[in-house]
C-alpha cells in the first residue's frame, strides 16, 4: 500500500516572494548599466563625429553619399553623424628631397647617383617644397599622390641632368637645372590633376662620387670663380671710364662745335665787311682805297722805325700817329698828318720812291 503525505499549503508567501526579488535585481542592475553605458558611448561617439574644429591652416573635406565639397572656414564646424565623412589636410607647404633623408640627412645612393651628358658620374641631391591647391583631387585623385610626386621628380632630374655636362651641374648650370626640373614637374602634375603645385625645387647639393675628381672639380671652381671676378673688376672699372671718355668726347665735340660757329661766324663777319667795302669803292672808289690805306697804315706803322742813310749816317724818321687823319668826301685830308704826310710824300718823290 502506497501512502504519500500531502504537502501543506503556504498561506504566507511573503518571504518567498522577496527571495525571489532579491533573485532578480542583481542582473537587472547589470544590464541597465550597460545599457547606459552603451548609450553614454553612442552620444559621446555621434558628438565627436558631429562636432569638428577646423584652423586656420587646415582645409576640410566633407563626403557625403560620393559628394564632396570643401570647408576653409576655420572654427567649430559641424557635419551629419555617420552619412558624412570628414578628412583634414593642411594647407602649409610640404618637403620632400631626392637623394637623401630629409629627417637625417643621410644620403640615398640610388637617388642621388646620376649620369651627365658627357658621361661622368655626379651625386645631386634635391629639394622640393610643393602645397596642397585642391583637396578633393589630392584625396580621391590618387591612392598615394606623395609617392608619385616624388617619383615624377626622380624622373625628371634625371632626365635634365643626363642634358647637362658635368661641369654645368657642379657649377654654372645649377640655376638652369633647378628651373627646368621645377616646370617640367609642374607641368606633369597639372596633366595629371593631383591638386599638387611645386612651389621650390633647388639643388642641395652636387658633387662627383671619388674625392680625386671631386679635388679637380674644385679647383676648376675656383679658377671660374676667379675669372668671373676679374670679368666684373674689369665690368666695373670700365663702368668707370667709358662715363669718363664719354664725358671728354662730348665736351670736345662741344668745343669743336663751338670753334666751328665761331669761325662760320666771323668768316661770315668778314664776307659782310668785304661786301660792305666793295660797295662803297664802287661808289667811291678813291675815297676808299685812302681809307683801306690809312687803316692799314694804323695798324702796321705803331710798330715800324724807318731809318734813312746816306751810306755813313743813319737818321730816324719819326712818324706821325695817323690815328687822328680824317678824310672828307672830297678824299681831302684835315689834319697836321696829313701834311706830314704830304711833305714825306714830296720827299719821298724827291728821293725817287713812289707814295702810291
Amino acid at each position: 500500500m502506497l501512502f504519500y503525505r500531502k504537502k501543506p499549503d503556504i498561506v504566507d508567501e511573503g518571504p518567498s516572494s522577496e527571495r525571489g526579488s532579491r533573485g532578480k535585481s542583481p542582473y537587472a542592475t547589470v544590464l541597465k548599466i550597460i545599457g547606459l553605458t552603451v548609450l553614454a558611448l553612442f552620444v559621446i561617439i555621434t558628438g565627436f563625429n558631429t562636432v569638428y574644429i577646423l584652423q586656420e591652416d587646415e582645409y576640410a573635406v566633407i563626403r557625403t553619399f560620393g559628394a564632396t565639397h570643401v570647408v576653409e572656414q576655420p572654427g567649430i564646424q559641424f557635419k551629419i553623424p555617420y552619412l558624412q565623412e570628414m578628412r583634414k589636410v593642411s594647407k602649409a607647404a610640404k618637403q620632400f628631397a631626392v637623394g637623401y633623408d630629409l629627417e637625417s640627412g643621410e644620403t640615398i645612393a640610388r637617388e642621388s647617383f646620376m649620369i651627365t651628358e658627357d658621361y661622368n658620374f655626379v651625386n645631386v641631391d634635391f629639394y622640393f617644397e610643393y602645397q596642397i591647391t585642391d583637396p578633393v583631387k589630392y584625396f580621391y585623385a590618387s591612392d598615394n599622390p606623395e609617392e608619385i610626386v616624388k617619383n615624377l621628380a626622380q624622373s625628371y632630374i634625371r632626365d635634365t641632368v643626363g642634358t647637362h655636362s658635368v661641369d654645368d651641374v657642379l657649377t654654372t648650370g645649377k640655376y638652369e637645372i633647378q628651373s627646368l626640373v621645377k616646370s617640367q614637374l609642374q607641368e606633369r602634375l597639372e596633366k595629371e590633376d593631383l591638386g599638387i603645385t611645386v612651389t621650390n625645387a633647388v639643388i642641395q647639393d652636387a658633387e662627383v662620387p671619388t674625392a680625386e675628381v671631386a679635388a679637380a672639380f674644385k679647383n676648376v671652381e675656383d679658377a671660374k670663380q676667379g675669372m668671373e671676378t676679374a670679368i666684373n673688376n674689369a665690368n666695373a672699372d670700365a663702368n668707370t671710364r667709358i662715363p669718363k671718355a664719354n664725358a671728354d668726347a662730348d665736351k670736345i665735340i662741344k668745343d669743336a662745335q663751338a670753334q666751328k660757329e665761331s669761325l662760320i661766324a666771323e668768316a661770315e663777319g668778314q664776307a659782310a665787311r668785304f661786301n660792305s667795302l666793295y660797295t662803297e669803292y664802287i661808289n667811291y672808289p678813291l675815297i676808299t682805297k685812302q681809307r683801306m690805306f690809312y687803316e692799314t697804315m694804323e695798324e702796321v706803322l705803331p710798330g715800324m722805325k724807318i731809318y734813312i742813310t746816306d751810306g755813313t749816317t743813319q737818321t730816324l724818321l719819326p712818324l706821325d700817329d695817323f690815328s687822328s687823319v680824317t678824310v672828307d668826301n672830297s678824299g681831302q685830308t684835315s689834319s697836321g698828318a696829313s701834311q706830314n704826310s704830304t711833305d714825306g710824300s714830296t720827299t719821298q718823290n724827291e728821293g725817287g720812291t713812289d707814295n702810291e
